[in-house]
């Protein structure tokens, strides 16, 4: 990708065949430039630096009509910016206000080159930029601009958070199978305080009168979580005895995988 600031340049980006257009913070409505890059119909993203929220609504509204896929990077047009001046919480307000679009992050603080890019894929960034440079011919290197070794840790934060933020945010993750045992080792089984025969109904109102709860829960044993008004005894239970699946006439015997489950954890 490449950042045109006048036409000609985006005519030199369309012979060099990019597949991605950028549009500057200072260019946000400069409408000839924006035009051109239009007539281009590539994908293109937009740092909003010192941009006031009409000026987003004109430029968002722009590619909108012309169905050009537009991505919007928060930006603070200060270089070098201070780790307070990053307003981080405007990738929020972006993502909010603009929930069609790919919101991003133009970054020139020069301090931490791994929290605010933790911090920004975590509030929903999915575009970064960066200036990166090399030592010159003794020309010195700008403190908004990276090193190489430092976009190295860049690349690294992004890689971490990526993995510590882990799967979808829209649906309900799926739970290992080692958690699952976990947290069942920790439920607190069924077990009778009294003999009781088969026939007995369970109720909640004579429940801490006929059972006690406790952990370990036993392979194949009832639970917390299970244990429902209207269920009945298939056969003797005797004092301080689990209360197991198969001594109950319940709904379990109709779905085998509950009853599997229910027989395959605990101790």
């Amino acid at each position: 990708m490449a950042t045109p600031f006048d036409e000609s340049s985006v005519d030199l980006c369309v012979k060099l065949e990019f597949p991605l257009l950028k549009v500057a913070s200072s260019d946000i409505n400069d409408w000839p430039l924006l035009e051109r890059m239009a007539a281009t119909n590539l994908p293109t993203i937009v740092s909003t630096g010192g941009a006031s929220e009409k000026a987003i609504d004109d430029v968002v509204m722009f590619f909108e009509n012309r169905d050009i896929p537009l991505a919007i990077n928060h930006c603070v047009s200060l270089y070098p910016s201070e780790d307070y001046q990053l307003e981080l919480n405007q990738i929020d307000y972006l993502r909010n206000r603009y929930p069609g679009h790919v919101i991003g992050f133009s970054s020139h603080e020069y301090h931490d080159w791994q929290t605010s890019m933790h911090i920004s894929y975590a509030k929903g960034a999915r575009t970064w930029e960066r200036h990166v440079d090399i030592e010159y011919q003794d020309v010195p290197v700008s403190p908004y601009c990276s090193h190489p070794e430092e976009v190295d840790e860049w690349f690294k934060a992004f890689h971490k958070v990526q993995e510590m933020c882990g799967g979808s945010s829209s649906q309900r993750r799926i739970v290992p199978q080692e958690e699952t045992k976990y947290l069942d080792a920790l439920v607190r089984g069924i077990y009778a305080k009294r003999d009781l025969q088969a026939g007995y109904e369970i109720h909640s109102s004579s429940f801490n009168e006929d059972f006690k709860l406790a952990v370990p829960l036993l392979k194949g044993q009832l639970s917390t979580r299970e244990i429902i008004n209207g269920l009945k005894l298939t056969a003797d239970l005797s004092e301080n005895a689990p209360l197991t699946v198969n001594q109950v006439d319940g709904p379990y015997s109709s779905s085998p995988s509950l009853l599997a489950q229910i027989i395959d954890r605990g101790v």
